[in-house]
Protein backbone atom coordinates (compact mmCIF):
# COMPACT_ATOMS: atom_id res chain seq x y z
CA UNK A 1 0.00 0.00 0.00
CA UNK A 2 1.87 3.30 -1.16
CA UNK A 3 1.75 6.64 0.56
CA UNK A 4 1.55 9.78 -0.46
CA UNK A 5 4.76 12.06 -1.24
CA UNK A 6 5.75 14.87 1.20
CA UNK A 7 8.15 16.24 -2.00
CA UNK A 8 5.83 19.71 -2.33
CA UNK A 9 7.87 22.66 -2.04
CA UNK A 10 5.91 23.71 1.03
CA UNK A 11 7.43 21.18 3.48
CA UNK A 12 11.53 22.06 4.61
CA UNK A 13 13.91 18.88 4.52
CA UNK A 14 13.26 18.46 8.17
CA UNK A 15 10.06 18.16 7.96
CA UNK A 16 9.83 15.65 4.86
CA UNK A 17 12.47 13.63 7.27
CA UNK A 18 10.72 13.63 10.15
CA UNK A 19 7.15 12.50 8.15
CA UNK A 20 9.20 10.11 6.19
CA UNK A 21 10.28 8.88 9.84
CA UNK A 22 6.46 8.41 11.45
CA UNK A 23 5.19 7.00 8.08
CA UNK A 24 8.16 3.77 8.70
CA UNK A 25 7.21 3.81 12.18
CA UNK A 26 3.45 3.39 11.02
CA UNK A 27 3.74 1.28 8.09
CA UNK A 28 6.69 -1.17 10.22
CA UNK A 29 5.47 -0.94 14.17
CA UNK A 30 1.65 -0.40 14.28
CA UNK A 31 0.14 -2.01 11.47
CA UNK A 32 1.40 -5.19 11.68
CA UNK A 33 -0.04 -4.97 15.63
CA UNK A 34 -3.42 -2.98 14.76
CA UNK A 35 -6.16 -6.34 15.17
CA UNK A 36 -4.42 -7.76 18.33
CA UNK A 37 -4.15 -4.23 20.12
CA UNK A 38 -8.01 -4.09 18.80
CA UNK A 39 -9.15 -6.98 19.90
CA UNK A 40 -7.20 -6.83 23.24
CA UNK A 41 -10.07 -4.13 24.64
CA UNK A 42 -9.16 -5.21 28.39
CA UNK A 43 -5.95 -4.34 28.12
CA UNK A 44 -3.52 -1.56 27.33
CA UNK A 45 -0.04 -1.69 25.37
CA UNK A 46 2.12 1.00 26.28
CA UNK A 47 4.48 0.05 23.67
CA UNK A 48 4.04 1.94 21.15
CA UNK A 49 3.93 4.89 22.69
CA UNK A 50 6.80 4.01 24.48
CA UNK A 51 8.67 3.70 21.56
CA UNK A 52 7.47 6.71 20.04
CA UNK A 53 8.93 9.05 23.21
CA UNK A 54 12.35 7.03 22.44
CA UNK A 55 11.87 8.77 18.65
CA UNK A 56 11.45 11.83 20.02
CA UNK A 57 7.04 12.20 18.91
CA UNK A 58 6.27 13.11 22.64
CA UNK A 59 8.28 16.18 22.92
CA UNK A 60 7.51 17.82 19.43
CA UNK A 61 6.56 21.10 20.17
CA UNK A 62 8.55 21.50 23.53
CA UNK A 63 11.96 24.06 22.52
CA UNK A 64 14.97 22.16 22.76
CA UNK A 65 15.99 23.99 26.03
CA UNK A 66 13.98 21.74 27.59
CA UNK A 67 15.02 18.57 25.23
CA UNK A 68 12.37 18.61 22.53
CA UNK A 69 12.28 19.03 19.33
CA UNK A 70 11.40 22.53 18.97
CA UNK A 71 9.47 21.66 15.77
CA UNK A 72 6.30 23.81 14.57
CA UNK A 73 2.59 22.69 14.94
CA UNK A 74 1.83 21.88 11.10
CA UNK A 75 5.44 19.40 11.57
CA UNK A 76 3.80 17.69 14.26
CA UNK A 77 0.04 18.00 12.83
CA UNK A 78 1.50 15.86 9.60
CA UNK A 79 3.99 13.70 11.96
CA UNK A 80 0.21 12.82 14.23
CA UNK A 81 -1.44 12.33 10.93
CA UNK A 82 0.46 9.39 9.49
CA UNK A 83 0.71 8.05 13.27
CA UNK A 84 -3.06 7.76 12.57
CA UNK A 85 -2.70 5.93 9.45
CA UNK A 86 -1.12 3.66 11.47
CA UNK A 87 -3.26 2.88 13.99
CA UNK A 88 -5.40 6.16 15.24
CA UNK A 89 -5.40 4.36 19.02
CA UNK A 90 -1.83 4.99 19.43
CA UNK A 91 -2.09 8.17 17.76
CA UNK A 92 -4.79 9.98 20.46
CA UNK A 93 -2.16 9.01 23.28
CA UNK A 94 0.51 10.98 21.43
CA UNK A 95 -2.03 13.91 20.79
CA UNK A 96 -3.15 14.13 24.73
CA UNK A 97 0.39 14.42 25.62
CA UNK A 98 1.92 16.92 22.94
CA UNK A 99 -0.88 19.21 23.23
CA UNK A 100 -2.56 19.54 26.64
CA UNK A 101 -0.19 18.19 29.51
CA UNK A 102 3.00 19.73 27.91
CA UNK A 103 1.95 22.75 26.45
CA UNK A 104 0.39 23.90 29.53
CA UNK A 105 3.48 23.53 31.45
CA UNK A 106 5.38 25.08 28.62
CA UNK A 107 3.58 28.24 28.79
CA UNK A 108 2.59 28.30 32.39
CA UNK A 109 5.10 26.32 34.68
CA UNK A 110 7.88 27.64 36.86
CA UNK A 111 11.24 26.39 35.64
CA UNK A 112 11.53 24.40 38.65
CA UNK A 113 8.49 22.78 37.24
CA UNK A 114 9.53 22.41 34.10
CA UNK A 115 12.86 20.86 35.06
CA UNK A 116 11.08 18.46 37.30
CA UNK A 117 8.13 17.33 34.63
CA UNK A 118 8.11 18.49 31.05
CA UNK A 119 11.74 17.80 30.30
CA UNK A 120 11.34 13.87 30.94
CA UNK A 121 7.84 14.14 28.91
CA UNK A 122 9.58 15.58 25.86
CA UNK A 123 12.00 12.76 26.32
CA UNK A 124 9.93 10.19 26.68
CA UNK A 125 10.53 9.22 29.94
CA UNK A 126 7.40 10.56 31.35
CA UNK A 127 3.89 9.88 30.02
CA UNK A 128 1.06 12.70 30.41
CA UNK A 129 -2.55 12.79 30.35
CA UNK A 130 -5.49 14.88 30.54
CA UNK A 131 -8.47 15.19 33.11
CA UNK A 132 -11.16 17.98 32.31
CA UNK A 133 -14.49 15.92 31.95
CA UNK A 134 -17.29 14.84 34.73
CA UNK A 135 -20.25 12.72 35.06
CA UNK A 136 -22.23 16.08 35.15
CA UNK A 137 -20.28 18.41 33.19
CA UNK A 138 -19.03 17.36 29.62
CA UNK A 139 -19.72 20.19 27.11
CA UNK A 140 -20.25 22.54 29.89
CA UNK A 141 -17.12 21.92 31.74
CA UNK A 142 -17.10 24.78 34.12
CA UNK A 143 -19.27 23.16 35.86
CA UNK A 144 -17.10 20.58 37.39
CA UNK A 145 -17.53 20.09 41.09
CA UNK A 146 -14.11 17.79 41.94
CA UNK A 147 -12.47 20.09 44.62
CA UNK A 148 -9.00 21.26 45.37
CA UNK A 149 -9.04 22.72 48.83
CA UNK A 150 -6.22 24.47 50.75
CA UNK A 151 -5.04 22.32 53.60
CA UNK A 152 -2.23 24.21 55.17
CA UNK A 153 0.83 24.53 52.92
CA UNK A 154 -0.88 22.03 50.69
CA UNK A 155 -4.36 21.18 48.57
CA UNK A 156 -6.72 18.45 48.96
CA UNK A 157 -8.30 16.88 46.28
CA UNK A 158 -11.55 15.19 45.89
CA UNK A 159 -13.95 14.37 43.17
CA UNK A 160 -14.01 11.97 40.11
CA UNK A 161 -13.43 12.80 36.16
CA UNK A 162 -14.42 10.72 33.37
CA UNK A 163 -13.31 9.84 30.14
CA UNK A 164 -8.95 10.36 31.04
CA UNK A 165 -7.24 8.82 28.20
CA UNK A 166 -3.86 7.31 29.49
CA UNK A 167 -5.50 7.97 32.85
CA UNK A 168 -4.31 4.32 34.35
CA UNK A 169 -1.10 3.97 32.85
CA UNK A 170 0.05 7.78 32.52
CA UNK A 171 2.72 8.82 35.21
CA UNK A 172 1.34 12.64 35.33
CA UNK A 173 -2.42 13.55 35.23
CA UNK A 174 -2.94 17.24 34.63
CA UNK A 175 -6.30 18.00 36.81
CA UNK A 176 -8.42 20.68 36.67
CA UNK A 177 -10.48 21.29 40.10
CA UNK A 178 -12.47 23.58 41.73
CA UNK A 179 -10.13 26.39 44.16
CA UNK A 180 -13.02 28.54 44.80
CA UNK A 181 -15.05 27.43 47.49
CA UNK A 182 -18.87 25.30 48.10
CA UNK A 183 -20.31 28.93 49.34
CA UNK A 184 -18.67 31.12 46.91
CA UNK A 185 -18.55 29.95 43.09
CA UNK A 186 -16.85 31.52 40.78
CA UNK A 187 -17.47 29.37 37.77
CA UNK A 188 -14.65 29.20 35.34
CA UNK A 189 -12.43 31.89 37.17
CA UNK A 190 -12.66 29.47 40.23
CA UNK A 191 -10.67 26.26 38.76
CA UNK A 192 -6.62 25.57 39.04
CA UNK A 193 -4.81 23.20 37.07
CA UNK A 194 -3.05 20.30 38.77
CA UNK A 195 -0.05 18.29 38.21
CA UNK A 196 -0.51 14.73 39.58
CA UNK A 197 1.66 12.20 39.77
CA UNK A 198 -0.45 8.78 39.37
CA UNK A 199 1.25 7.13 42.27
CA UNK A 200 0.10 9.38 44.75
CA UNK A 201 -1.84 7.87 47.16
CA UNK A 202 -5.94 8.95 46.54
CA UNK A 203 -4.94 8.49 43.02
CA UNK A 204 -7.56 6.15 42.23
CA UNK A 205 -8.37 5.08 38.48
CA UNK A 206 -11.18 2.65 37.37
CA UNK A 207 -11.09 -0.19 34.99
CA UNK A 208 -10.56 0.72 31.02
CA UNK A 209 -13.42 1.40 29.48
CA UNK A 210 -15.17 -0.78 26.90
CA UNK A 211 -15.50 1.36 23.57
CA UNK A 212 -17.38 1.44 20.42
CA UNK A 213 -13.97 2.65 18.62
CA UNK A 214 -9.78 3.60 19.70
CA UNK A 215 -10.42 -0.08 21.67
CA UNK A 216 -6.31 -0.39 22.03
CA UNK A 217 -6.39 3.10 23.80
CA UNK A 218 -6.77 3.67 27.21
CA UNK A 219 -9.73 5.29 28.59
CA UNK A 220 -10.78 5.48 32.65
CA UNK A 221 -12.71 7.44 35.54
CA UNK A 222 -10.62 8.61 37.96
CA UNK A 223 -11.45 9.34 41.76
CA UNK A 224 -9.15 11.36 43.71
CA UNK A 225 -9.81 10.30 47.29
CA UNK A 226 -8.50 12.71 49.47
CA UNK A 227 -5.32 13.22 47.68
CA UNK A 228 -3.14 15.79 49.01
CA UNK A 229 -0.64 17.79 46.44
CA UNK A 230 2.24 20.34 47.51
CA UNK A 231 1.95 24.06 46.26
CA UNK A 232 4.16 22.92 43.62
CA UNK A 233 1.99 20.97 41.81
CA UNK A 234 -0.08 23.96 41.18
CA UNK A 235 0.28 25.33 37.59
CA UNK A 236 -0.04 29.41 37.10
CA UNK A 237 -2.73 30.84 39.07
CA UNK A 238 -4.85 29.12 40.74
CA UNK A 239 -8.37 30.94 39.53
CA UNK A 240 -6.73 30.64 36.22
CA UNK A 241 -6.47 26.68 35.14
CA UNK A 242 -9.84 26.91 33.06
CA UNK A 243 -8.23 29.38 30.76
CA UNK A 244 -5.53 27.16 30.63
CA UNK A 245 -7.30 24.55 29.65
CA UNK A 246 -9.02 26.06 26.98
CA UNK A 247 -5.93 27.75 25.25
CA UNK A 248 -4.08 24.35 25.21
CA UNK A 249 -7.40 22.63 23.31
CA UNK A 250 -7.22 24.84 20.67
CA UNK A 251 -3.95 22.82 19.99
CA UNK A 252 -5.82 19.47 21.07
CA UNK A 253 -8.55 20.26 18.53
CA UNK A 254 -5.89 20.35 15.50
CA UNK A 255 -4.75 16.78 16.85
CA UNK A 256 -7.90 15.53 16.32
CA UNK A 257 -8.39 16.66 12.85
CA UNK A 258 -5.01 15.31 12.15
CA UNK A 259 -5.94 11.98 13.66
CA UNK A 260 -9.43 12.15 12.02
CA UNK A 261 -7.33 13.04 8.53
CA UNK A 262 -5.11 9.70 9.01
CA UNK A 263 -8.55 7.27 9.45
CA UNK A 264 -10.21 9.26 6.43
CA UNK A 265 -6.69 8.65 4.58
CA UNK A 266 -6.47 4.68 5.92
CA UNK A 267 -9.70 4.25 5.02
CA UNK A 268 -9.64 5.88 1.52
CA UNK A 269 -6.12 3.75 0.79
CA UNK A 270 -8.41 0.34 1.65
CA UNK A 271 -11.26 1.34 -0.39
CA UNK A 272 -9.16 2.44 -3.64
CA UNK A 273 -7.14 -0.72 -3.20
CA UNK A 274 -10.24 -2.92 -3.04
CA UNK A 275 -11.95 -1.52 -6.03
CA UNK A 276 -9.03 -2.08 -7.83
CA UNK A 277 -8.84 -6.24 -6.73
CA UNK A 278 -12.43 -6.96 -6.83
CA UNK A 279 -14.18 -7.60 -9.71
CA UNK A 280 -18.16 -8.11 -11.00
CA UNK A 281 -20.14 -8.55 -13.98
CA UNK A 282 -16.80 -9.00 -15.25
CA UNK A 283 -15.16 -5.67 -14.35
CA UNK A 284 -13.79 -4.13 -11.73
CA UNK A 285 -14.88 -2.17 -9.59
CA UNK A 286 -13.05 0.71 -10.05
CA UNK A 287 -13.77 0.76 -13.32
CA UNK A 288 -18.06 1.22 -12.52
CA UNK A 289 -18.56 5.08 -12.29
CA UNK A 290 -20.73 5.06 -9.19
CA UNK A 291 -17.44 3.89 -7.59
CA UNK A 292 -15.40 5.93 -8.85
CA UNK A 293 -17.51 8.90 -7.76
CA UNK A 294 -17.22 7.61 -4.55
CA UNK A 295 -13.34 7.48 -4.41
CA UNK A 296 -13.72 11.03 -5.89
CA UNK A 297 -15.43 12.66 -3.39
CA UNK A 298 -13.68 10.70 -0.55
CA UNK A 299 -10.70 11.95 -2.05
CA UNK A 300 -11.64 15.53 -2.23
CA UNK A 301 -13.14 16.05 0.85
CA UNK A 302 -9.99 14.15 2.47
CA UNK A 303 -7.59 17.13 0.72
CA UNK A 304 -10.20 19.87 1.92
CA UNK A 305 -9.32 18.55 5.46
CA UNK A 306 -5.84 18.73 5.10
CA UNK A 307 -5.75 22.17 4.17
CA UNK A 308 -8.47 23.93 6.49
CA UNK A 309 -5.91 22.29 8.85
CA UNK A 310 -2.92 23.69 7.57
CA UNK A 311 -4.77 26.77 7.71
CA UNK A 312 -5.56 26.61 11.08
CA UNK A 313 -2.30 25.70 12.35
CA UNK A 314 -0.58 28.52 10.39
CA UNK A 315 -3.07 30.44 12.27
CA UNK A 316 -2.20 28.59 15.72
CA UNK A 317 1.74 29.61 15.29
CA UNK A 318 1.26 33.01 14.56
CA UNK A 319 -0.99 33.48 17.18
CA UNK A 320 -3.63 35.17 14.78
CA UNK A 321 -7.21 36.38 16.37
CA UNK A 322 -8.91 33.97 14.10
CA UNK A 323 -6.80 30.95 15.97
CA UNK A 324 -9.91 29.46 17.78
CA UNK A 325 -12.56 29.92 15.29
CA UNK A 326 -10.09 28.27 12.40
CA UNK A 327 -9.34 25.01 15.41
CA UNK A 328 -13.00 24.86 15.48
CA UNK A 329 -13.61 24.70 11.53
CA UNK A 330 -10.44 22.33 11.14
CA UNK A 331 -11.54 19.47 13.84
CA UNK A 332 -15.38 20.02 12.40
CA UNK A 333 -14.74 19.51 9.12
CA UNK A 334 -11.77 16.73 9.30
CA UNK A 335 -13.84 14.84 11.86
CA UNK A 336 -17.03 14.56 9.59
CA UNK A 337 -14.88 14.07 6.51
CA UNK A 338 -13.52 10.80 8.52
CA UNK A 339 -16.68 9.72 9.08
CA UNK A 340 -18.24 10.03 5.68
CA UNK A 341 -14.86 8.28 4.18
CA UNK A 342 -15.08 5.56 6.58
CA UNK A 343 -18.79 5.06 5.86
CA UNK A 344 -18.17 5.09 2.11
CA UNK A 345 -15.17 2.78 2.24
CA UNK A 346 -17.63 0.54 4.11
CA UNK A 347 -19.82 0.69 1.14
CA UNK A 348 -17.22 -0.12 -1.24
CA UNK A 349 -16.43 -3.30 0.07
CA UNK A 350 -20.05 -4.24 0.43
CA UNK A 351 -20.94 -7.04 3.08
CA UNK A 352 -16.94 -7.52 3.38
CA UNK A 353 -17.20 -3.90 4.51
CA UNK A 354 -19.31 -5.53 7.50
CA UNK A 355 -16.77 -8.13 8.99
CA UNK A 356 -14.41 -7.51 11.39
CA UNK A 357 -12.02 -9.47 8.76
CA UNK A 358 -11.86 -6.54 6.94
CA UNK A 359 -10.04 -3.32 7.96
CA UNK A 360 -12.87 -0.56 7.18
CA UNK A 361 -14.77 -1.79 9.55
CA UNK A 362 -12.20 -0.66 12.38
CA UNK A 363 -11.78 2.93 10.67
CA UNK A 364 -15.84 3.27 10.69
CA UNK A 365 -15.78 2.47 14.40
CA UNK A 366 -12.82 4.99 15.00
CA UNK A 367 -13.62 8.07 12.82
CA UNK A 368 -16.97 8.43 15.03
CA UNK A 369 -15.24 9.45 18.48
CA UNK A 370 -13.70 12.34 16.45
CA UNK A 371 -16.81 13.80 15.94
CA UNK A 372 -17.19 13.89 19.94
CA UNK A 373 -13.94 14.55 21.78
CA UNK A 374 -12.26 17.95 22.44
CA UNK A 375 -15.51 19.19 21.85
CA UNK A 376 -18.56 17.98 20.22
CA UNK A 377 -18.93 18.99 16.50
CA UNK A 378 -22.77 20.54 17.72
CA UNK A 379 -20.13 22.58 20.84
CA UNK A 380 -17.51 23.82 17.86
CA UNK A 381 -20.15 25.29 15.54
CA UNK A 382 -21.45 27.07 18.47
CA UNK A 383 -17.74 28.42 19.02
CA UNK A 384 -17.60 28.97 15.26
CA UNK A 385 -21.13 31.31 14.93
CA UNK A 386 -19.88 33.33 18.32
CA UNK A 387 -16.12 33.86 16.63
CA UNK A 388 -18.12 35.67 13.08
CA UNK A 389 -19.75 37.76 15.27
CA UNK A 390 -16.52 38.55 18.23
CA UNK A 391 -14.27 39.26 14.61
CA UNK A 392 -17.23 42.24 13.83
CA UNK A 393 -17.00 43.36 16.97
CA UNK A 394 -20.48 42.18 18.20
CA UNK A 395 -20.65 40.84 21.27
CA UNK A 396 -24.12 37.80 20.83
Amino acid sequence: MTRRSYGGTLLTDEQRQICALARQFALEELRPGLEERDAAEERFDRSPVDQLGELGFLGMMVPEEYDGLGLDMLTYLYALEEISWGDPSVAVSMSVHNSLPTQVLLRYGTEEQKDRWLKPMARGELLGAFSLTEAGSGSDAAAMQTQATRDGDAWRLQGEKLWVTNGASADLVLVMARTDTPDDRRGSRGIGAFIVPTDSPGYVPGRKERKLGLRASETVAVAFDGLVLGDEHLIGEPDRGFGYALEALEGGRLGIAAQAIGIGEAALDHARDYAEMRSQFGKRLRDFQAIQFKLAEMATRLEAARGLMYRAALAYTANEPRRRKLSSMAKLYASEAAMYISREAVQVFGGYGYSREYPVEKLFRDAKVTEIYEGTNEIHRLIIARELYLERGLDQ
